[in-house]
C-alpha cells in the first residue's frame, strides 16, 4: 500500500452522546504511524467510548475518521478488522477449550476445508512468532496457558488478521511485572516492524515506560497531547484530574503492638473439590498494615472471604481479635463484624452495595441491626440520616446527598461510601480488598490517606490488592501468594516490583523468608 500520510489514525471533531451523557466531546486525535501511543484519563473520561468508536462498536454522532489517510467509518468490528484495526480487550475473547491455533483462526477460516485452513495458518503464525518474538505453543489448550501467554494469543490473533494498528485495553492488569516487561518488549518489536500501538491504561508508570506520545482525556474531552519524553507522573496526574495530586503516600514507620489476626494452616476446598487455599499461616498486629500480593486468581480473594466469614474454612484455624474460627466453629459475616472486624469487599457492586438503595440505606448495610439505628422494632430514620450525612461530608462523598441512589454515584464516591461505613464503626481489625479498583486517581489519593490513618490509630489492617504500587506504598509487611500458598514474606522497606514479581511467579530469592508459621 502506498504511504499516503504520516498518521495511522486521524479523528476530527468526534462527538458521542448516550442520552444525557456526553461521552465524547469534539475529540481531535492524530496517531503517528509506527508509534506507541497512550490514552489516559479517569473513569468516565470517555476513553473506552472513543476506542469503541475506532473499533466499530459504536457509531459517532458527528465527526470524521481516517485510517492511513483514507476516510473510515466502520459499521462493526469486522469492518474495523478489514481496515487493519485490531483490539486486545482487557478480558480476553478466547475459547478456553480450543487450542491456540483453533482460537486464532476462529472466524477467519480459509474456505470450508478446516484441515487446510489449520495448515496454512500454522505456517503464517510460525513466521509471525519469529518476526515479533511472540512464541506460543500452537497446539496447547488455551485454558491451560498462563495469562501472559493468553495475551500473546490475542495479539497473534490480531496480527494474523492483518492488523496494522493494535489497540490494547489495560494490557497489564493481569500480568506480573516480569510478564509486563516481556509484553513491552513485544510491543517495541511491533513498533520497529511498523505496527502502530494504542494503549488505554491508568498506570502512569507504564505510560512513561513504553509510549512515545500520550493523549489525556477528562470529562469526555481531549485536554492534552504530549511527548512522553517531556512529561512525568505528576504532570500527567494533574492533567487527568485538573488539580495537583499527591502520588506518594506519606506515612511514618509502623509501631506494631498486640496480635489481632492469627492464621494457622488454613485451607479451603471449593464446591468443585479444588483446593484454593493451602495450609497458609500468617499474622497481623495492631498498628501495622500487612499486604497480600499476587496475580489475580491465586487465592487472595478466598483468604479475604475466609477471614470475613463469607467462606467457611475446610481446615486450620483463624484467630480474630481474640475469637477462634475453625471448620467446626465457623462464623458468618454478622458474627465477624461483632468481633470488631470491618470488611471492605473486593467488589463493591456485588458485596458492598445495592445499587437501588439510597446512600443512607447503603451506609447501614451490615450494621442496620445496631441499637443506634433502631427504636425498638422500628428504624430510627433521623439517626440514620444524621450519621450518613456526617460521614459523607467527612469522607468527601460527592454529591453529599443521602437520598441519591448509590448507582448514581461515580465509582470513587461509591468506594468512599463503603470505606466510610466500615471505618466509622471503629473496628479493631480492618480487612480491605482492592480498595481503589476502578477508582479515579484523585479519589485514590484520599482513600490511601484514610487507610494509613486507620493503621496509625492502632488498627490491624490486612490489604489485598493486585496493584503492586498500592501494596508497596501502603504495606509494612508483604505476603506473596501463588496458587493458594504463601511463597514468601518480605518487609516493604526491602521490597521492589522486580522482587515481588518473581515471587508472584513462584520464584523466591534466597534472602526472602519462606512460608511457614505466623510472624
Amino acid at each position: 500500500m502506498t504511504r499516503t500520510t504520516d498518521y495511522a489514525i486521524e479523528l476530527k471533531n468526534i462527538d458521542k452522546r448516550f442520552g444525557a451523557v456526553h461521552a465524547n466531546r469534539a475529540i481531535d486525535l492524530q496517531i503517528p504511524k509506527g508509534t506507541i501511543h497512550g490514552i489516559i484519563g479517569e473513569n468516565g473520561a470517555g476513553k473506552s467510548t472513543l476506542m469503541s468508536i475506532i473499533y466499530g462498536f459504536y457509531q459517532p454522532d458527528s465527526g470524521n475518521m481516517k485510517v492511513d489517510g483514507q476516510p473510515y467509518r466502520p459499521s462493526d468490528s469486522q469492518a474495523a478488522i478489514r481496515s487493519g484495526i485490531g483490539m486486545v480487550h482487557q478480558h480476553f475473547m478466547l475459547v478456553d477449550t480450543f487450542t491456540v491455533l483453533e482460537n486464532i483462526i476462529l472466524g477467519a477460516e480459509q474456505g470450508w476445508k478446516l484441515k487446510e485452513s489449520l495448515s496454512s495458518a500454522r505456517k503464517k503464525l510460525q513466521q509471525l512468532e519469529k518476526d515479533y518474538g511472540l512464541e506460543v505453543p500452537l497446539d496447547a489448550i488455551v485454558g491451560e496457558l498462563p495469562v501472559g501467554l493468553q495475551q500473546r494469543v490475542e495479539i497473534l490473533k490480531a496480527l494474523y488478521r492483518g492488523a496494522n494498528v493494535l489497540i490494547l485495553d489495560e494490557p497489564t492488569g493481569v500480568l506480573t511485572p516480569q510478564e509486563a516487561d516481556h509484553l513491552f518488549s513485544i510491543l517495541k518489536k511491533l513498533r520497529e516492524q511498523g505496527t502502530t500501538v494504542m494503549i488505554i491504561t491508568h498506570k502512569l508508570r507504564e505510560v512513561l515506560a513504553i509510549t512515545d506520545n500520550v493523549s489525556v482525556m477528562r470529562q469526555g474531552q481531549m485536554v492534552a497531547h504530549v511527548k512522553t519524553s517531556t512529561t512525568d507522573r505528576e504532570s500527567l496526574a494533574e492533567l487527568m484530574v485538573g488539580r495537583k495530586v499527591r502520588l506518594k503516600v506519606e506515612k511514618d514507620k509502623a509501631i506494631p503492638q498486640k496480635e489481632k489476626i492469627r492464621v494457622e494452616k488454613l485451607s479451603y476446598i471449593d464446591s468443585s473439590g479444588v483446593t484454593r487455599v493451602k495450609e497458609i499461616s500468617f499474622s497481623v498486629r495492631e498498628g501495622e498494615l500487612v499486604g497480600i500480593a499476587g496475580v489475580s486468581g491465586n487465592g487472595q480473594s478466598e483468604i479475604l472471604s475466609l477471614l470475613s466469614g463469607i467462606l467457611k474454612p475446610s481446615s486450620g484455624k483463624i484467630e480474630l481479635n481474640g475469637h477462634t474460627i475453625t471448620a467446626q466453629n465457623p462464623a458468618d459475616p454478622r458474627k465477624i463484624r461483632a468481633m470488631g472486624v470491618g470488611h471492605i469487599p473486593e467488589d463493591r457492586h456485588k458485596q458492598g452495595l445495592i445499587n437501588k438503595f439510597e446512600a443512607q440505606e447503603a451506609y447501614i448495610l451490615g450494621y442496620h441491626h445496631l441499637n443506634k439505628y433502631n427504636n425498638g422494632l422500628l428504624q430510627n430514620k433521623k439517626a440514620i440520616e444524621e450519621c450518613c450525612q456526617e460521614s459523607m461530608e467527612k469522607w468527601d462523598v460527592r454529591p453529599s446527598d443521602i437520598h441519591l441512589k448509590t448507582a448514581n454515584f461515580s465509582g470513587g464516591n461509591q468506594q468512599k461510601l463503603v470505606i466510610a461505613r466500615e471505618m466509622e464503626e471503629n473496628p479493631d481489625v480492618l480487612l480491605i480488598g482492592q480498595p481503589t479498583r476502578g477508582v479515579d486517581i484523585g479519589a485514590i489519593e484520599y482513600i490511601h490517606q484514610q487507610i494509613i490513618a486507620c493503621r496509625d490509630a492502632g488498627k490491624a489492617v490486612l490489604l489485598v490488592s493486585v496493584e503492586l504500587d498500592e501494596i508497596l506504598s501502603l504495606a509494612d509487611r508483604i505476603i506473596v501468594v501463588f496458587d493458594g500458598e504463601i511463597v514468601g514474606e518480605i518487609d516493604s522497606s526491602q521490597a521492589d516490583e522486580k522482587t515481588l514479581g518473581l515471587m508472584m511467579a513462584n520464584i523466591v530469592p534466597n534472602h526472602i523468608k519462606k512460608s511457614g508459621e505466623p510472624s
